[in-house]
């Protein structure tokens, strides 16, 4: 059994650290770096779910896999594919289908800033970042949530505006969720509000079976 931590867009695996040092890291830990994975096929969001599968099908399940943001859609869409291999989830700041006024408007964004300002000095080029929020925009996972019978957590900063709505209606379509709403918090919350999102994990882990 492991505990898989996947970090957000413009994150890496050391993201998560600041949580795992309030919750007693466990060797079975597994912390993907999402960037490398990308880079392994071709930058697109199926590419990076395929080599994602392939990473954590080595793991001693079942597995309780956690994510933020990128990192929450893919943990989603790997445990609708995979359902027999997931413990539990825990999904923070999810979206259930790409807002493509959004995405768009983002896009147009992407192309006009400067490098360094797209990816926020992360190893992340603004090339490959562009190649997957465009593979992303027909991506809806709504279709598979009523038969995923899994405990799941679905996390949100309550100043999170783009993905509260998300959370929301997700946690509402899960047949076993539950909903946390963390006030005056933002978007990534393992780095703004790392202790209470460890205490909020380790209570909800600690009563899986």
């Amino acid at each position: 059994m492991a505990r898989v931590f996947l970090h957000g867009l413009g994150q890496g695996p050391d993201s998560w650290q600041p949580v795992r040092a309030c919750l007693s890291p466990a060797p079975e830990d597994a912390l993907p770096d999402l960037t490398a994975l990308l880079r392994r096929g071709d930058g697109t969001y199926g590419a990076l779910l395929a080599s994602l599968t392939s990473a954590l099908e080595v793991l001693p399940g079942p597995l309780d896999l956690c994510g933020l943001s990128l990192g929450a859609v893919l943990a989603l869409d790997y445990a609708a594919r995979r359902p027999e291999r997931v413990r539990s989830l825990v999904l923070i700041a999810p979206q259930l289908r790409m807002p493509r006024r959004l995405l768009a408007l983002q896009d147009l964004l992407f192309r006009l800033l400067p490098e360094r300002l797209v990816t926020g000095g992360t190893d992340l080029k603004k090339a490959e970042l562009l190649t997957l929020t465009r593979s992303m925009a027909d991506l809806d996972l709504t279709a598979p949530l009523p038969g995923l019978a899994c405990p799941a957590l679905v996390v949100c900063g309550a100043r999170d505006r783009a993905n509260l709505p998300a959370a929301r209606e997700l946690a509402g379509l899960l047949p076993e969720a539950e909903l946390r709403v963390f006030p005056g918090a933002g978007h990534a919350l393992n780095r703004e509000t790392p202790e209470l999102l460890a205490q909020v994990l380790g209570a909800f882990w600690s009563n899986r079976p």
